[in-house]
């Protein structure tokens, strides 16, 4: 597969499991994160590569983020009542997520003070450490699918992984062998989404 390919055929894999990348090709999956463009070369990101009990760690994690948010709401969610039967239901849910595939790298800003590369640029390069790892794992034969949700926005999660507070997630990766072959979604129309000056 061709880079032009690989740019046209990319698509997330939700449904992974062993054999997580080998570490040669973790490797790989990280010097690509380490590739993306970075405005006066700062690296404001940091990588958790998590695997093996690692998962459990960050499932008791997740479970204690929830649980914390959940028993912080006087009954309710959104307006609507919610009895102890769904509150299980959400925690078994949320335990379960780091299951979802073998590897999971964690993506997270450390801004650096500059007066030329303002947080938002730092943030984006932070983000396209996740997209080049992605794109290095498809490349590679592995599925992998970028995720964030509420819990990459949670302070417990944050705290429970050692990110300081003024820095963000920017996405959960999850990374295996993809479970069934997925047949490729049409290609996206780009027609309404751009406009010419000539």
């Amino acid at each position: 597969m061709d880079a032009i390919e690989l740019l046209l055929q990319r698509q997330s894999t939700p449904v992974l499991t062993e054999p997580a990348p080998s570490s040669a090709d973790l490797s790989t999956l990280l010097s690509a994160g380490m590739r993306v463009p970075d405005h006066g070369g700062l690296k404001p990101w940091h990588f958790h590569v998590i695997t093996g009990d690692g998962l459990q760690r960050l499932s008791d994690l997740f479970v204690e983020a929830s649980t914390k948010d959940l028993s912080s709401m006087t009954g309710s969610i959104g307006g609507i009542s919610i009895d102890e039967h769904a509150l299980n239901e959400k925690i078994t849910k949320v335990a379960k997520m780091p299951f979802r595939a073998p590897m999971i790298i964690i993506i997270s800003t450390k801004y650096v003070e500059h007066n030329k590369v303002p947080r938002q640029e730092q943030l984006v390069a932070a983000a396209c450490c996740a997209q080049a790892m992605q794109m290095a794992a498809y490349s590679l034969g592995y599925g992998a699918m970028w995720r964030t949700g509420t819990l990459a926005y949670n302070e417990t999660v944050k705290q429970g992984l050692d990110i300081a507070e003024q820095n963000d997630i920017t996405g959960f990766l999850y990374v295996g062998t993809p479970t069934k072959v997925i047949n490729n979604k049409p290609a996206k129309d780009y027609q309404d989404k751009v406009t010419f000056w000539k």
